[in-house]
C-alpha cells in the first residue's frame, strides 16, 4: 500500500475512533518533559461541551483555560488596505463564528484529547511572555482531533522565546530546550490536526498609501499565520517515552510552521500540505533541527508550489527518518534551506525539482539528477555490489532530483533501479563530483524564481539567456558570494539556454552510459540519469 494511502487511512481512523483519554497520570509524558512535579490539566474536546479536569470549560478570560468564539481570521469583503489576501483567502463572519477557540492563558502542562470539528487551540500567555523564562506551555496530544476551516488549528501566540533574532548571533547550532512552546505526542496515541491559514493582515494605524491612494506603499504586519500548526515562538516537538505516538497534519496551505526555530526530537509526524510541509521563516536566522522521530511529508501542491522542508535559515538533520516530497510541478525541493543544509545522521529521502547546497563534513549522501521528470509512486532501489538492496524509496510526487543519505550508505559500487528497470548515468553529462567542497557544490535552485509548471524534460524558462546575463531574481548555479556575472572557472560549459539548470536533454546514442554508481565518503552527485540502454 502506498504511503499516501496509509496516511489517509490513519486520518480516517483518527476521525472515527477519537475519544477523550482516560489516562490521568501521564507519567511518561511528564518524564519526557522533565517536569514531574507539575500537574497535568486534562482537557477533553467535544462539539457539544469542552471539559477541563472533568468540569465544563469556563468562559471567564481570567481562567487558565477558557472558551470563546473569537478566532482570528482573514475577513471577507475588505479592500486592499486591510491586508494582502484575496477573496480566496477570506472567510465570512458566520464561518468564523462557528469555530470554538480553546484558550490557554497560563503556564503549565495540558493534555488534550477528544474531537473538535470546528475549532482552535490557542496559547497566549500575554505580551510580556516572550521575555519570561517561566512562560512555558507543554501540550500533550493524547488522541486529539482538531479541525479549523478559517485559521491554524493549533497556534502559539505568546510564550517564552529562547532564541534571538539578532543576525550577528545567528548560527545553525541552536539549543531550543528552554523554548516556551512544547508539544508531546503521547505514546500509542493517534492525533489529527487539520487547519487553514490567515493571510497577512495589516496593522490599521501603520498603513501608508501611495500618492494615488490605490496601493499600499508600506504597512506593518498585524497577523499572518501560514501553517495549520503554527507557533510565533520557537517550538519543540517530542514523542513519549516509547516514541510510539502519531501526529497527522493536514494543511490547506503550509503544514508545520515556526516563526523562529523548530526542533523535532521524536514522534511519528505525517504532513500533507498544499504548500511547504515545514516552514521556519525568519530570514537568515531560523533553524529547523531534526534529532529523531519519523517525519513523512507530502506536498500536494494545491497552492501551485511547495518545498518539503523550507528553512529561511538553516536545516540540520542529526537523526531520525525524514521522507520529504516536494510539489510535483514547481521548482521546489524536498529539503530547502537559504543558509545551508547539514545532514549529520539519520535517514533522509528527499525528492523534488531543485537542490540547495548541502554542507560538507556530515554524513555521506548521494544526489541523483534525472534527465526527465520521474513519476511518483514507483519504487526506487539502491543495491550494493552483491545485489543486495541497501535502501528502497517510493517518492509520493513526481520529481527530477532525489537526495538519499543514511548510515547504511557506505563506500562502494551501487546500482540504481526503478521498479525492475536498471538506471544509468550519462558520463558525458555528469555535473559535480564526489567529495566536493561546500563552495564548489552546485546550487540548483535559482533564488526567488518559481515556475508554475515544469514540462517533463525540465526545460528552464522559455527565453534563453547568456551565462553572464541571468534573468531577474536568478543567481548563478553556485550559491556563493561572487561578483555579478562571474561564475567558478571549473563549472561545466553548458548551452546558453541551459545555464543554472540541473538536467539535460536526452543525449545522443554516442554518449557513454554507466550503470555503476561509485559512492565515496562525503558528497556524491550523479546527473544525466535515465533508463539504461
Amino acid at each position: 500500500m502506498k504511503r499516501t494511502q496509509i496516511f489517509i487511512l490513519l486520518a480516517a481512523l483518527t476521525i472515527f475512533f477519537t475519544s477523550c483519554s482516560t489516562n490521568n497520570t501521564h507519567q511518561e509524558q511528564n518524564a519526557t518533559a522533565g517536569t514531574n512535579s507539575e500537574n497535568v490539566i486534562e482537557i477533553c474536546l467535544s462539539d457539544n461541551e469542552i471539559t477541563v479536569d472533568g468540569e465544563p470549560a469556563k468562559t471567564n478570560k481570567e481562567s487558565a483555560v477558557f472558551v470563546a468564539n473569537d478566532i482570528i481570521y482573514y475577513e471577507s469583503g475588505k479592500d486592499f488596505t486591510y491586508g494582502e489576501g484575496s477573496e480566496e483567502d477570506a472567510h465570512s463572519a458566520e464561518e468564523a463564528a462557528a469555530h470554538t477557540v480553546l484558550h490557554i492563558s497560563q503556564p503549565g502542562k495540558y493534555s488534550i484529547s477528544g474531537k473538535l470539528r470546528k475549532g482552535q487551540v490557542a496559547i497566549d500567555l500575554g505580551d510580556d511572555a516572550e521575555n519570561d523564562p517561566a512562560a512555558k506551555v507543554t501540550l500533550i496530544l493524547d488522541g486529539a482531533d482538531i479541525t479549523c476551516e478559517v485559521a491554524p488549528a493549533i497556534i502559539f501566540y505568546n510564550v517564552y522565546e529562547c532564541g534571538s533574532t539578532d543576525e550577528d548571533k545567528a548560527s545553525f547550532d541552536i539549543d531550543t530546550s528552554a523554548a516556551g512552546a512544547n508539544i508531546i505526542i503521547a505514546d500509542n496515541s493517534l492525533n489529527t490536526v487539520k487547519g487553514s491559514y490567515v493571510a497577512r493582515i495589516y496593522k490599521p494605524d501603520s498603513v501608508v498609501l501611495n500618492e494615488s491612494k490605490t496601493e499600499v506603499e508600506d504597512a506593518k504586519k498585524l497577523h499572518k499565520y501560514d501553517g495549520a500548526f503554527y507557533s510565533r515562538m520557537s517550538m519543540n516537538i517530542a514523542g513519549g517515552e516509547q516514541d510510539s505516538g502519531t501526529l497527522n497534519i493536514i494543511a490547506e496551505n503550509e503544514g508545520l510552521d515556526s516563526e523562529l526555530h523548530l526542533t523535532i526530537n521524536g514522534g511519528k509526524i505525517n504532513i500533507e500540505s498544499g504548500n511547504d510541509g515545514i516552514n521556519t521563516n525568519e530570514d537568515g536566522i531560523s533553524v529547523t533541527t531534526i534529532n529523531g522521530g519519523e517525519l513523512t511529508i507530502n506536498v500536494t501542491g494545491n497552492t501551485g508550489e511547495g518545498d518539503g522542508i523550507d528553512s529561511n535559515g538553516w536545516l540540520v538533520i542529526n537523526g531520525g527518518q525524514v521522507t520529504a516530497a516536494a510539489c510535483s510541478d514547481s521548482a521546489d525541493a524536498g529539503i530547502d534551506s537559504d543558509m545551508g543544509i547539514y545532514i549529520n545522521g539519520g535517514t533522509v529521502i528527499a525528492s523534488g525539482h531543485m537542490l540547495d547546497r548541502i554542507e560538507d563534513g556530515g554524513q555521506t549522501y548521494a544526489v541523483f539528477s534525472f534527465t526527465q521528470k520521474q513519476a511518483g509512486g514507483n519504487m526506487l532501489s539502491l543495491r550494493n555490489e552483491n545485489g543486495n538492496t541497501v535502501s528502497e524509496m517510493m517518492p509520493d510526487n513526481d520529481y527530477s532530483i532525489l537526495i538519499f543519505s543514511s548510515p547504511e550508505l557506505t563506500e562502494g559500487i551501487y546500482t540504481l533501479w526503478n521498479n525492475d528497470k536498471q538506471l544509468a548515468a550519462d558520463s558525458g553529462n555528469m555535473m559535480g563530483r564526489p567529495n566536493m567542497k561546500p563552495d564548489m557544490q552546485p546550487d540548483m535552485r535559482p533564488d526567488n524564481s518559481k515556475w508554475d509548471k515544469l514540462p517533463d524534460n525540465m526545460q528552464p524558462p522559455t527565453e534563453s539567456f547568456e551565462p553572464k546575463e541571468l534573468p531577474d531574481g536568478a543567481t548563478p548555479p553556485f550559491r556563493q558570494d561572487m561578483p555579478e556575472g562571474e561564475r567558478p572557472a571549473d563549472m561545466p560549459d553548458l548551452p546558453d539556454d541551459r545555464q543554472g539548470f540541473p538536467t539535460n536533454e536526452n543525449t545522443s546514442e554516442a554518449d557513454e552510459q554507466t550503470t555503476d554508481f561509485r559512492i565515496t565518503d562525503g558528497a556524491n552527485m550523479f546527473s544525466g540519469i535515465m533508463q539504461a540502454k
